[in-house]
């Protein structure tokens, strides 16, 4: 007989104690190995799923939250920038409600579940799902279930996985989306982190980048500079550009939201800021692109540039370029 909801969080909370502060649990196939078969002693084994599941999301919202703090170079209250620990590769949004297709690059868990258990019959990535879920709920502020639809484990081809809201999941006749959505109630595990960092449980506004505030937010790799006009954006990303904390800074995003970009001044001007931040070795990504904007942007000649509508997509794939770039040093 498998555990009860509030037995699971229990459990995932035991155990995010036990192991939060442990990257092996997410990089180390070895580590991960021997987690799952001490977990094998301790739990039934539907439960040894539920656990991972549930360990793997208090960790990724956790490292969210850290990476959406971040640390600040101009006048914000320095903090510890939280990139994600898994890789983790996205394709494109669609349209209509928030959805993702991606895979885990490294195929680390299932590297490890045939270390300790052999082939699978079925997807079993759960510590994986539970980051990526984790990770993507805290980013976009939203109840996100990342379903492993391929493994390795179970000889297919990659880790592959789709993302969508809770909602959209619950009314899926997919049954291991139900299946999912058991195992991550998601209120208690967001309820249980707050309670666990020492921070009242709300919108997860705090601390997060206020696209109002004409202040310059950095997270790690990644930084976003609301276009506050071309001189004063100019001047911004040349200062940014010789400040020793913006080192490690490898893409720039440039958030337009609330701008007028004309196909004449304005996006001369956005091509000056674009190669301001190209010269100091950075990557610049726009967002915030209003309706009367997006003739000029189309017409940038700026090769590859990125382009994203929603600021919370931006960020993230920011972070994904960011670590792959980082990777391939």
């Amino acid at each position: 007989m498998t555990a009860g909801p509030d037995e699971r969080i229990q459990m995932g909370l035991e155990l995010d104690h036990e192991f939060e502060d442990d990257a092996r649990t997410l990089v180390d196939p070895r580590f991960l190995a021997a987690l799952r078969l001490e977990l094998a002693t301790r739990l039934p084994g539907p439960d040894v799923a539920t656990a991972l599941l549930q360990l793997g999301f208090l960790r990724g919202r956790r490292d969210a939250e850290g990476a959406l703090r971040g640390s600040g170079i101009l006048g914000n209250a320095p903090g510890r920038a939280t990139p994600a620990l898994l890789a983790m590769r996205l394709g494109p949004r669609g349209a209509g409600p928030l959805e993702l297709a991606g895979h885990w690059p490294e195929a680390l868990e299932a590297e490890a579940v045939l270390a300790a258990n052999g082939p699978s019959d079925a997807p079993s990535c759960h510590l994986s799902a539970g980051y990526t879920s984790g990770w993507l709920s805290g980013l976009f502020q939203a109840d996100l279930l990342a379903l492993e639809t391929h493994c390795l484990a179970r000889g297919d081809a990659a880790c592959r996985f789709t993302v969508r809201e809770a909602e959209v999941w619950a009314a899926s006749p997919d049954p291991a989306a139900h299946e999912g959505l058991a195992r991550l109630p998601f209120r208690a595990l967001r309820e249980a982190g707050s309670r666990d960092a020492g921070v009242p449980d709300g919108d997860g506004s705090e601390g997060a980048f206020d696209p109002e505030s004409p202040a310059v937010h950095v997270w790690g790799p990644v930084m976003v500079v609301p276009f506050a006009g071309a001189d004063e954006t100019l001047r911004a990303v040349e200062l940014i550009g010789r400040d020793a904390g913006a080192r490690a800074v490898s893409v720039v995003v440039v958030d337009l939201a609330g701008a007028l970009v004309d196909e004449a001044f304005g996006a001369a001007a956005l091509e000056r800021v674009i190669e301001a931040i190209a010269g100091w070795g950075a990557e610049a990504i726009l967002t915030g692109v209003s309706p009367l904007s997006e003739p000029a942007v189309a017409g940038l000649e700026t090769p590859h540039l990125v382009v994203r509508k929603d600021l919370g997509e931006t960020i993230a794939a920011a972070l994904q370029i960011a670590e792959l770039a980082r990777r391939s040093i």
